[in-house]
């Protein structure tokens, strides 16, 4: 697997400062892709030891509440098996840091039945991510004031608790503590 890019310091792609991983490669190519660059699959470095040892190094702080994963599409089958290993890693060095990704496919259709977001090793990578934004950027919905995703569409999943219930449960965002006013 390649990766287009890491940040190490992103507060845009899930709860609190996060260490964000884009991967290389998808097949989607949704209209007006905010990373359309990364759709081929050889862009980019590959993800080796040295790749992964400077996210897991990334992840050490405190203040780093976890990892989120983007792309490309982090759900293709080839991304899914190379990332596998790497979220055993993560989960075992770092067990109270969560896991978010993102995925052009739709949670029940696409990632839990049969299609583009399934293979051998979903189910067991599903049982390290926490939360999932699912479904396709949809130019026509498009929001830039929706927290952590682009279009309407898109939800925000709580893994764990959707798996546990066998449906599917929304992610609860923080309360506002505060606003403020001119």
């Amino acid at each position: 697997m390649n990766y287009a890019t890491i940040k190490t310091c992103d507060i845009a792609n899930g709860a609190g400062v996060r260490t964000s991983l884009f991967v290389s490669g998808c097949r989607r190519h949704c209209p007006e892709c905010f990373n359309a660059v990364a759709w081929d699959f050889a862009y980019g470095q590959p993800f080796d030891k040295q790749a992964r040892n400077t996210v897991l190094a990334s992840l050490k702080p405190d203040y780093i509440a976890g990892l989120s994963l983007l792309g490309g599409e982090p759900l293709e089958p080839e991304n899914q098996r190379a990332l596998l290993p790497f979220l055993r890693d993560v989960k075992v060095l770092y067990p109270h840091k969560t896991v978010w990704c993102y995925t052009g496919n739709v949670y029940e259709t696409e990632v839990l039945s049969p299609g583009p977001g399934r293979c051998e090793v979903t189910d067991e990578l599903l049982g390290y991510i926490d939360v999932l934004v699912d479904g396709a950027f949809l130019i026509e919905q498009k929001d830039i004031t929706l927290r952590f995703k682009g279009s309407a569409n898109q939800r925000l999943i709580d893994v764990p608790a959707s798996l546990a219930a066998g449906h599917t449960v929304l992610w609860q965002d923080e309360p506002v503590f505060t606003t403020h006013t001119m």
